[in-house]
């Protein structure tokens, strides 16, 4: 059976749950439309840094924050449209505003949509008329987040967009990752480094960008929690970001749409004709081992 509840915390939070799975999540939408937690059989499927979460004025280190319309961070946080210079910090706004509550099904899934909408604060930083759609969707032990971005200004807009979810581990030693990808680019070292299915976890920062993969998923083993993770995504990633910081029960495996910098660049970014919208999706299985 489906259901979805919503209880008054710090913020209003709504449940999501799947009892014939003993699966449930619990979705934030004030607080940058964050998926926050999801437990199957008990067992929690994401970290979070819960005393970092009830301070408004600093970004969530848990669940899955959304980026948009930028992945990453840009040089000195600028990028420039039309001859004219914006500031933008990185993975954009979408993670940090108040996410409006659409559509609420219960028939197949339990479903909730949340509606983020272009507004006088988002036009100082991304000149566009917009509207974000993240319908989160949860069957069994499947977790899907259906995306649509709406274009309602004059011209074309283009945008990165990703996700950036924190699994949570208690022995990375015990972790499998297999992406598809030979080398990764290092943010740390600015390097690029070979990549053969594990990583020194030794290291202070691992954050590793694969670019230009080969599959549309991307799996990780964890044999300390006996769970299998699979990430499944469309085309239109191309990028897949592995990141973890030494001492931290946590690691992030995060689907970007375009590299750092793209709005400079132009590399990979999506583009949306005036009046169209674009639809992409991710999605997120467990499976106990």
């Amino acid at each position: 059976m489906f259901a979805i509840a919503a209880q008054q915390n710090q913020y209003k939070t709504y449940i999501l749950s799947d009892d014939s799975a003993h699966s449930r999540v619990e979705i934030v939408p004030e607080r940058g439309g964050i998926l926050l937690q999801w437990r199957i059989q008990d067992q929690e499927i994401f970290y979070l840094d819960a005393e970092r979460f009830t301070h408004p004025d600093l970004s969530v280190r848990g669940g899955i924050p959304i980026l948009f319309p930028i992945c990453g961070n840009l040089p000195d946080n600028t990028y420039t449209h039309n001859g004219q210079q914006y500031t933008l910090k990185q993975h954009g706004f979408a993670r940090d505003l108040p996410w409006e509550v659409g559509d609420r099904i219960t028939d197949d899934s339990a479903s909730l949509t949340l509606l983020l909408n272009s507004n006088t604060q988002t036009h100082s930083s991304f000149p566009f008329e917009f509207q974000v759609a993240f319908t989160y969707q949860l069957v069994g032990n499947t977790l899907s987040l259906l995306q649509r971005y709406t274009n309602y200004s004059a011209e074309p807009m283009p945008f990165a967009t990703g996700l950036h979810p924190y699994f949570a581990v208690t022995d990375k030693t015990q972790l499998e990752v297999a992406i598809a990808g030979s080398e990764y680019s290092d943010n740390v070292t600015k390097t690029t480094q070979p990549f053969s299915g594990s990583f020194d976890f030794e290291q202070a920062e691992i954050d590793a960008a694969f670019q230009n993969v080969t599959s549309q998923s991307a799996t990780v083993i964890d044999r300390g929690r006996n769970l299998k993770l699979t990430l499944s995504y469309d085309t239109a990633y191309s990028t897949i970001v592995f990141w973890t910081v030494k001492g931290k029960d946590f690691y992030c495996l995060e689907p970007w749409t375009a590299p750092r910098n793209a709005l400079n660049t132009g590399d990979r970014l999506l583009h949306v004709e005036p009046g169209t919208s674009l639809e992409i999706s991710v999605s997120m299985t467990v499976d106990f081992l």
